[in-house]
């Protein structure tokens, strides 16, 4: 549920808090008070797009943010899908920092997270019902999921969508190949010819680089061998003046005296090893120039010729040799698929016709738990709209398969197509919600699908915008009876300009305007019983209030708990 939110600069409203119970609240004010700005900021906490306009005026920044707790296990399960989990309260606080210049930030726990995130997540924490968001009843893939949402249809959906993205991989794949298939010859020339010319150079990996390193060496190569012949000519070189030479010398003079002077064995061994390193150090010198010719021309020549091919196949096929390879190597294996393409369509049409099947027979299992539970959530929501004033509706559910194209269509949500139609009149046939209900029709009808799946989706809370729209009356009454038995499944938070239904909240907020010399502020306060007679009565009266009206809003609130004994029942 959502227990409390905090606004600060966003339209008429400096700084609010709002705590929220659980039940059913309303929220009642004059027009223009800012009850709408509530709603919007709830919507800017749920991900909803800044309009720049909704920073209060004269301000840089505005902030909003939400603490919800009593999280439901499906909405807990879903959140954990995006890394995000409830703090050791099982409580989610969400924080989102607006700028004028329409950016904006979101903290969930006090970690950073992304609009998008906050957008996937925020349906499993709140659901709010606008006017927009009732007209949303007209369009038919709402009428599946709503079926889906009452037909706990959860674990199949899930099930159907892995095998559905198989399907429909390998139906692209073949797709890919059945396109290149008419080219197939010509893409075949390309790609041997690219092999051939790529292998006319007989590449290997890090040849490039080799190249350019015995380009520097052969264009160092006089300094080398002055200086490598001078070294090796010291170390190892001279015959009788050479470092290597004297330590022999030196190794064997010591040697003869070692049985005079024992430690001088010692001696003779440690310059043993100095003999060894400089006779190596003489060798690696000595192979470092001896490949060298006096006129390097020619080499250096050859070095160039081969680095300027390698500068074309790369520009041809890659950044460096590696690229260029694995260019090779990706060509090579296009054009195996190519000559192979009819093993290959063959193998994956076996495998195309095996994952359709597999996607099929869960859709056929949807398609019957749609059509056997179609029945059932007709009958609630027929009784639900007869107790809505609406006594003579007929609502049908039609599941049909679909074959648009002919055949039997899959898609990611089965081969279904679910249309909700209705007569409000008795003796007219049903048709489409979408050409033949009214704003106050589809209200109802939105609330009284709300009422049946209220406690399938898992969604702690639900807010409704002005859900009182083109009723009034008697209708409104039962409209709000259904809300007050629908907020035992949920935390309920209603915004309504009806009295009928106000007084039969749990809690009653007030929104007031109040004006100052030169702004403007929206408060927010908690009536007692003495402040929502008050409000009830203004509510219900004119320009002025009269003691029937405050009598009928004490007959409402009194009225109000036997409907709270009952639940909500007549």
């Amino acid at each position: 549920m959502l227990e409390s939110l905090h606004i600060e600069n966003i339209a008429v409203i400096k700084s609010a808090d709002i705590d929220f119970r659980s039940g059913f609240t309303c929220l009642t004010g004059e027009t223009g008070a800012g009850k709408s700005i509530i709603i919007d900021s709830i919507e800017l906490l749920l991900g909803k797009k800044l309009e720049k306009e909704l920073i209060r005026r004269g301000e840089v920044s505005g902030l909003v943010s939400g603490l919800f707790s009593s999280l439901s296990e499906v909405s807990v399960e879903a959140i954990g899908a995006f890394g995000i989990s409830p703090d050791e309260d099982g409580c989610i606080y969400i924080q989102r920092s607006l700028n004028s210049d329409g950016r904006s930030s979101v903290k969930i726990n006090g970690r950073s997270v992304s609009i998008s995130i906050l957008k996937q997540i925020a349906p499993y924490l709140v659901n709010v019902h606008g006017q927009s968001d009732t007209f949303a009843l007209m369009s038919e893939g709402n009428h599946l999921t709503i079926l889906d949402t009452y037909s706990d249809n959860g674990r199949l959906l899930s099930d159907y969508a892995v095998a559905f993205k198989e399907y429909e991989s390998i139906r692209k794949e073949i797709q890919s190949i059945r396109e290149k298939e008419s080219e197939r010859e010509r893409l075949s020339e390309i790609l041997a010819y690219q092999i051939a010319d790529i292998d006319a150079l007989d590449l290997h990996p890090g040849e490039e680089e080799e190249l350019i390193d015995k380009k520097v060496k052969i264009k160092n190569s006089e300094r080398i061998i002055k200086q490598a012949g001078f070294v090796f000519k010291a170390l190892k070189g001279s015959e009788k003046g050479s470092v290597s030479y004297l330590l022999d010398r030196s190794i064997t003079a010591l040697s003869s005296l070692s049985d005079v002077l024992p430690d001088f064995a010692s001696y003779s061994e440690r310059l043993r090893d100095f003999l060894y390193q400089v006779d190596d150090i003489a060798e690696e010198v000595y192979a470092s120039f001896e490949d060298f010719d006096t006129d390097p021309t020619e080499k250096l020549n050859d070095i160039e010729s081969r680095l300027d091919k390698i500068s074309k196949i790369k520009r041809k096929y890659g950044l460096t040799v590696d690229a260029v390879l694995e260019f090779r190597e990706r060509a090579a294996a296009e054009l195996e698929t190519l000559k192979n393409s009819e093993d290959v369509l063959t193998r994956l049409t076996e495998k195309e016709a095996s994952a359709y099947n597999k996607a099929l027979a869960i859709a056929k299992k949807l398609h019957e738990v749609r059509s056997s539970r179609a029945s059932y959530l007709e009958q609630e929501v027929k009784k639900t709209l007869e107790f809505l004033d609406m006594p003579k509706v007929a609502f049908v559910i039609s599941v049909q398969e679909d074959y648009s194209l002919g055949e039997l269509k899959l898609n990611d949500r089965g081969f279904d197509k679910v249309e909700f139609r209705i007569s409000a009149n008795k003796g007219l046939d049903v048709q489409s919600i979408s050409k033949i209900a009214s704003g106050g029709e589809l209200a109802r009808i939105m609330l009284a699908l709300k009422c049946v799946i209220a406690d399938k989706d898992g969604v702690s809370t639900l807010i409704f915008d002005e859900i009182d729209a083109g009723v009034s009356g008697k209708t409104a009454r039962k409209i709000g009876i259904k809300l007050l038995s629908l907020s035992s499944f949920t935390q309920l938070i209603c915004i309504t300009h009806s009295a009928q239904i106000s007084s039969l909240a749990d809690t009653h907020l007030l929104i007031s305007k109040n004006i100052g010399e030169s702004t403007t502020e929206t408060s927010v306060i908690e009536l007692d019983d003495c402040g929502r007679i008050a409000e009830l009565s203004r509510i219900l009266g004119g320009i002025s209030v009269t003691d029937a009206q405050r009598e009928a809003a004490v007959d409402m609130l009194k009225e109000r708990e036997i409907y709270k004994k009952s639940n909500g029942a007549l």
